[in-house]
């Protein structure tokens, strides 16, 4: 094994990591230049083209615009509802909702709402930090919360893009393949939600949340199952979201606490009730959930049009597409949400001239960073190729140099390290999908060569993928900069980074006793 070009190959990651942790740098200082380590290593010493490596990262940063530009129009949205007292109003109902109770408020917050908000398309690390910022948490707290919520305890919440992904890689129906994700689901799902109580309260508060938390988790996780059984894999998020709030809402009314409790609001909350009601607030998140459910459900014709008639393809690597699907993607009807709930939320012109104003402050860097993010993982994925685009030296290839060391380390203990890949993955590219399509050709062949099931390791390596929101930078600038602390990204990474290998390890457990 040529330990130097597994060391070469894992150095941007490793620059990145020691900028990010110690020398707390912003993610996307730290991704451009992580960016340039990468183009660096592979140009030299994996002898690949300049003009390759170039095509390549060009060809990430389109296929990072479904999270880019999902980052850019939420932040845009969220702005907005700050500016016209939409997020003033929508926090005047969450305080008085299980006052008594914090356990159940971050659980109603980060995993009910937060599950529902990425299966709707948008970024709860761009809406959430405000709220929880407002509700008296942290900055910590309101960066890191919605972070480890970012994985929407059902791995392909967010209108079923990694999901889909997978199916395409693997040549596979998403409703075969989607079974090997939701499996996992109940554990990972509880799993998530105690760590967020470790963040706020550490191990006393996750003692006693214990039993709120296993009932959310595990209601999210077993409502990801029904739904793959029910064939709605592409709104599982929207029934797992919609799931935790109900059951901890009748966990607060059979227990006899407080459901609602508005004694404690005072006149400046009174004044803003008067002044918006909650669905006028509340109207871009409900135009967006229309709009989700009529472009995803499968039995209406919307979703074969948009997602696969007209998908708008941009080929800058031969062969390989980049599919836009502008009339299908998040981004795009976040937008048209906002715009719609315009005249709902009765913006002024100043009001509007302050939301841009903001927004071009506030976005570009956590934009930037998802870019960069995916242009690394696209120049380790295509490293080693030729200009005619194809792999004639698989050992000059970044990705699978570090899939074989582990292979070659591990033998039959690979599907224990395979989620960590998968972690590894998302945590450079900022997206499971981007590590899915990474890593999957590689699991497969690993998998079929020590006698596992390929699928099940596969899926695996995605939920890793997904656990790395916790500790991506593109995530973490992006719930920072939502609330103006850009560079705290840098601090909660030291604890977010130990919940998502513990998680992350107990995927793999779950991983090795399946795969055989």
């Amino acid at each position: 094994m040529n330990w130097i070009a597994v060391l070469l190959a894992l150095l941007p990651v490793i620059v990145i990591l020691l900028l990010l942790v110690l020398r707390r740098s912003a993610a996307d200082v730290s991704g451009v230049i992580g960016w340039l380590v990468a183009l660096a290593v592979a140009w030299l010493y994996f002898e690949t083209p300049l003009s390759v490596l170039l095509r390549a990262s060009l060809s990430g940063v389109v296929a990072s615009l479904p999270i880019a530009l999902v980052v850019a129009t939420s932040i845009l949205q969220v702005t907005v509802m700050l500016e016209t007292g939409a997020i003033a109003r929508v926090v005047t109902l969450i305080k008085s909702v299980a006052p008594d109770d914090q356990v159940v408020q971050i659980l109603l917050i980060n995993v009910g709402v937060g599950t529902l908000l990425t299966a709707l398309g948008a970024v709860p690390v761009s809406i959430l930090p405000p709220i929880m910022l407002a509700l008296g948490y942290s900055s910590f707290a309101a960066i890191a919360l919605p972070a480890i919520g970012y994985d929407a305890l059902c791995t392909y919440a967010l209108l079923g893009i990694p999901v889909v992904v997978f199916a395409n890689f693997v040549g596979q129906p998403v409703a075969q393949v989607g079974y090997y994700f939701a499996r996992f689901m109940p554990v990972i799902s509880t799993c998530i939600a105690f760590g967020m109580l470790y963040i706020v309260g550490k191990w006393q508060m996750m003692w006693r949340g214990a039993i709120p938390t296993l009932i959310a988790g595990l209601t999210a996780g077993f409502i990801a199952i029904g739904m793959n059984e029910l064939g709605l894999i592409t709104l599982t998020g929207i029934g797992a979201g919609a799931g935790v709030v109900v059951v901890m809402l009748l966990y607060l009314k059979l227990t006899g606490k407080t459901l609602i409790d508005r004694s404690d609001l005072s006149e400046g909350d009174l004044a803003i009730e008067g002044k918006m009601s909650l669905w006028a607030a509340i109207s871009p998140w409900l135009i967006l959930t229309a709009t989700s459910l009529l472009f995803n459900a499968p039995f209406l014709p919307f979703f074969d049009l948009t997602f696969r008639k007209l998908a708008m393809p941009v080929e800058i690597i031969p062969g390989a597409p980049e599919k836009i699907r502008l009339f299908w993607q998040a981004y795009f009807w976040i937008l048209v949400s906002t715009v719609l709930a315009l005249p709902f939320l009765k913006a002024t012109r100043a009001q509007l001239s302050t939301s841009l104003r903001k927004w071009l402050k506030r976005a570009p860097r956590p934009v930037l960073a998802a870019a960069v993010f995916f242009a690394i993982a696209f120049v380790i994925n295509h490293s080693g190729k030729g200009t005619d685009w194809q792999l004639v030296d698989a050992s000059r290839n970044m990705v699978h140099v570090i899939a074989q060391a582990s292979a070659q380390t591990f033998g039959k203990l690979y599907p224990l390290i395979a989620p960590f890949l998968g972690l590894f993955g998302g945590f450079i590219s900022g997206s499971e999908t981007s590590s899915i399509a990474m890593l999957t050709g590689l699991h497969l062949s690993t998998a079929e060569s020590i006698g596992a099931v390929g699928l099940l390791v596969a899926a695996a390596s995605g939920i890793g993928g997904g656990l790395a929101s916790v500790i991506s930078p593109a995530k973490l600038q992006n719930a920072a900069a939502s609330i103006d602390r850009i560079g705290e990204e840098a601090q909660v990474i030291r604890t977010t980074f130990v919940i998502s290998l513990v998680i992350t390890a107990i995927c793999a457990v779950m991983a090795l006793l399946w795969a055989f």
